[in-house]
């Protein structure tokens, strides 16, 4: 963290602390917006990101870029107290708004179920939402941990999960969605593999019980059929292809880690399902 970061990081949780809270905030990342909405400091959003669509309310708010690109000047004349980014917007960008004297905390892409709750208290307290996002995060651990005990001692399914397809693309350990398929009673046969980018050869080895298809940049009911033509794989011939909201799986608040941490779970043992 930079000494600007931390400084902007300082002066916006010593805001909260003394009951001054941010009355215009700008979101450049979608769970960060729902969270905001989450949180009860929905109406105090004037500016989102295009991809930005939870909750419907989201929608009507001011547009001010893409998650990767923003429009600076727009971002200036909506007066924010406070800009939210993401490790995916433009570091030139954040760096043009900051020397305008404007607040930006980047908060980075989470690792884990763990950080996701982190840093949903770190934006409670910025917000002045600090009991809310505590009693939230309580409410979600609680269910993971209940989800985490159903499971355990079941056998554990060989998962593979693609979130890409021109090149084929997997998640490997370090990242949040691992942590899906762990907690969900699972074993990504990609955990611990280099790189995210993949081959069908190396699926084909290892030979998934499921395959979780997300629907992000790719269309999942055209990928399920590419999977269908490989009639050696377990997850063929059982019929466990599953196409997943990539919202739901790529970019979780800690209350919809934990719902579709259920989903999944119910998808890798049919049996607690029912």
């Amino acid at each position: 963290m930079g000494k600007r970061t931390l400084l902007a990081s300082i002066v916006c949780l010593s805001m909260a602390a003394s009951g001054v809270q941010p009355e215009r905030i700008i979101s450049l990342g979608p769970v960060l917006t729902e969270s905001l909405f989450l949180l009860g400091a929905g109406d105090r959003v004037v500016g989102v990101t295009v991809y930005c669509k939870r909750p419907p309310e989201a929608r009507k708010k001011e547009k001010v870029g893409t998650v990767m690109e923003v429009d600076v000047e727009k971002i200036v004349g909506l007066k924010p107290d406070l800009v939210l980014a993401t490790s995916l917007t433009d570091p030139k960008d954040v760096e043009k708004l900051k020397d305008l004297g404007i607040n930006v905390i980047t908060f980075p892409n989470p690792k884990s179920f763990s950080q996701i709750c982190e840093q949903f208290l770190k934006l409670g307290r910025l917000v002045g939402r600090e009991r809310e996002a505590q009693d939230i995060v309580r409410k979600a651990r609680a269910q993971v941990d209940s989800i985490a005990k159903i499971v355990e001692g079941l056998p554990k399914p060989k998962v593979f999960v693609q979130v890409g397809a021109k090149p084929l693309f997997t998640i490997t350990k370090g990242s949040f969605i691992d942590d899906f398929i762990k907690l969900a009673g699972g074993k990504n046969i990609a955990e611990d593999a280099k790189t995210g980018l993949y081959s069908r050869e190396k699926v084909l080895q290892a030979n998934p019980d499921v395959i979780i298809i997300t629907t992000m940049g790719i269309v999942g009911e055209e990928e399920k059929r590419t999977w269908h033509k490989y009639k050696t794989l377990s997850a063929v011939k059982n019929n466990r292809i599953y196409v997943v909201d990539s919202y739901a799986l790529c970019s979780p608040t800690p209350l919809t880690f934990a719902e579709t941490l259920k989903e999944l779970a119910e998808l890798l043992h049919p049996e607690i399902g029912r």
